[in-house]
């Protein structure tokens, strides 16, 4: 089976081709590369392209597409609102457009739990969205545009998947993510910052969890479907989380408090993909700050590497006239 995988070189795209490669997939991989070449070109064909300008025919033959392809996170996405409208839902929406018309049978589109923005109780895949930021706002557009493609020759299926964490030892890291940005704060300056209030509630799961549940989506027969991707177990409030990484690290928490309160706040519930797809995640929060920490510590990674911090690497090639 061929599959196309866009966004190939980000933080789940380099998890994900290695583990398709070793199904036995015959792999295209799809990317930009702003973060430098972070895929080795070994075993599978890099095409260096943007889904809102690649030629159709890089879809001929394919059988499956892993739409990864986006502007990552909320605070990337307001640096600059057109450009997230123009790669995460236009250029997307094209993906998927052409993957129809080339014939593709499977479609896979990757979106996030911040459809949600924010409410009290817990929400499934049923729930009512209220999407507050450009990236989320972007994200369900696409969400709702792509479904109605699925018919009986083309299977779509979306993931809205929770906030990522973990060290996957591939050349992308980012520590602009929760629970990876707590372990670099404590390991580099003794102290974690915590985003205002701390009550606000998040899900989480690990990258190498993720790329298992997307690979799934191939192997699968639902259509037309939306998941929520993560672990009832790993909905957590920020600051409770800060002390559960602490722990895991063996140290006692010493924090700051940054920013104005977060209005983001959600939970959500993944029975669904549990009983349809069996998906129940391998990977705990403490087990990856505890690898995290390590990797910093012995020089494995670098915690002041610039593009390691989504927001800030993007705003450089902003600067540089890269970013178009």
């Amino acid at each position: 089976m061929k599959v196309l995988v866009t966004g190939a070189g980000g933080y789940i795209g380099t998890v994900l081709v290695p583990l398709l490669l070793e199904k036995g997939y015959d792999v295209i991989a799809l990317d930009r590369f702003f973060f430098g070449r972070t895929l080795e070109d070994k075993g599978i064909k890099v095409v260096e392209d943007d889904v809102r300008f690649v030629e159709p025919d890089i879809l001929r033959g394919v059988d499956g597409v892993i739409d990864l392809a986006a502007l990552s996170n909320d605070p990337s996405g307001e640096l600059d609102p057109i450009k997230t409208w123009s790669i995460n839902y236009l250029g997307r929406f094209r993906i998927a457009n052409l993957s129809k018309r080339m014939g593709v049978r499977k479609y896979v589109f990757s979106s996030s739990c911040s459809v949600y923005g924010f409410r009290e109780d817990v929400a499934d895949e049923s729930s009512s969205t209220n999407p507050l930021t450009t990236y989320a706002k972007a994200n369900l557009k696409g969400e709702r545009d792509i479904l109605p493609l699925t018919d009986k020759n083309f299977s779509v299926t979306v993931f809205r998947i929770a906030t990522v964490y973990g060290y996957a030892r591939t050349k992308r890291m980012r520590f602009d993510l929760v629970i990876n940005a707590f372990v670099r704060d404590f390991i580099t300056k003794n102290k974690i910052s915590i985003m205002k209030d701390g009550t606000q509630w998040r899900p989480f799961v690990h990258v190498w969890d993720v790329a298992n549940a997307l690979s799934l989506a191939l192997e699968k027969d639902e259509n037309g479907e939306i998941f929520n991707l993560g672990s009832d177990d790993q909905n957590y409030q920020i600051f409770d989380l800060a002390v559960r990484i602490t722990k895991a690290l063996g140290k006692e928490l010493n924090y700051e408090w940054y920013g104005s309160p977060d209005k983001r706040s959600y939970r959500v519930s993944f029975k669904k993909i549990r009983e349809k797809f069996g998906f129940v995640p391998k990977y705990r929060a403490e087990d990856a700050a505890r690898e995290i920490a390590d990797a910093i510590v012995s020089g494995e990674l670098d915690p002041n590497d610039p593009r390691y911090i989504t927001v800030n690497w993007y705003k450089t090639l902003l600067a540089k006239g890269e970013l178009i």
